[in-house]
């Protein structure tokens, strides 16, 4: 029969798994920032120092939880079409990313050398040699289209639209502005649907990338 320490509770059984699903409700609730060892110790229940067993710190926490909302990432099967493939990817990427919207940065900007990390990375550098890109080029218009979907992303999660996602209240002070420019797009201005607009950033994006490599394969 297992002794256990007089006076002090039985550790519950700890995982890799069950520190990450804490680490996520933290994150749920206090945002990224919120996240640290005692934090996650205390949702679990258990000593801080137990966590080290399983976890490298609060890097290794961030990390374990990147690497499990990447991992659930589940990418498109290629089509040969290089436009839709694309725009695809953006797609499967957006839906796991904001999974967790409080910890979507986390997906955004945390660099993984995993196989979880490198998921997305690898599929759209496939899509990219396959139009015909060349090595160093499909690296370029990779990190083009990365800036591209991360900014657009965090701006959803994070920060306010650009004058735009409330009840009327901003169209009427754009109106007012007296800038002509501003006063004619006025209605639109007021207006932010962040599906469509994560939708024309990839177009763009795209479009942008496949005239790139088209341009290079004339020449």
């Amino acid at each position: 029969m297992t002794e256990t320490r007089r006076g002090r509770p039985r550790t519950p059984l700890l995982s890799r798994e069950s520190i990450v699903a804490a680490t996520l409700r933290v994150i749920d609730a206090e945002g990224v920032a919120g996240v640290g060892m005692r934090s996650v110790a205390r949702a679990l229940g258990v000593d801080a120092k137990s966590l080290y067993n399983h976890v490298d710190g609060k890097d290794g926490l961030l990390d374990a939880v990147t690497e499990q909302l990447l991992g659930g990432l589940v990418l498109p099967a290629p089509t040969g079409d290089s436009r839709h493939d694309l725009r695809a990817i953006a797609l499967a990427f957006r839906e796991r990313a904001l999974a967790h919207p409080a910890a979507a940065p986390l997906v955004l900007t945390r660099q993984l050398a995993s196989p979880e990390g490198l998921k997305p990375v690898d599929a759209v550098l496939a899509v990219l040699l396959a139009a015909g890109a060349a090595p160093d080029q499909a690296v370029h218009l990779l990190r083009m289209l990365l800036a591209t979907l991360i900014g657009t992303l965090l701006r959803e999660v994070s920060a306010a639209p650009a004058f735009g996602g409330d009840d009327g209240a901003r169209r009427a002070v754009l109106e007012a502005s007296g800038l002509p420019a501003v006063v004619a797009t006025a209605a639109h201005l007021a207006e932010f649907d962040r599906a469509a607009e994560f939708e024309c950033a990839v177009d763009l994006a795209v479009t942008a990338v496949l005239a790139r490599i088209d341009l290079r394969t004339a020449r």
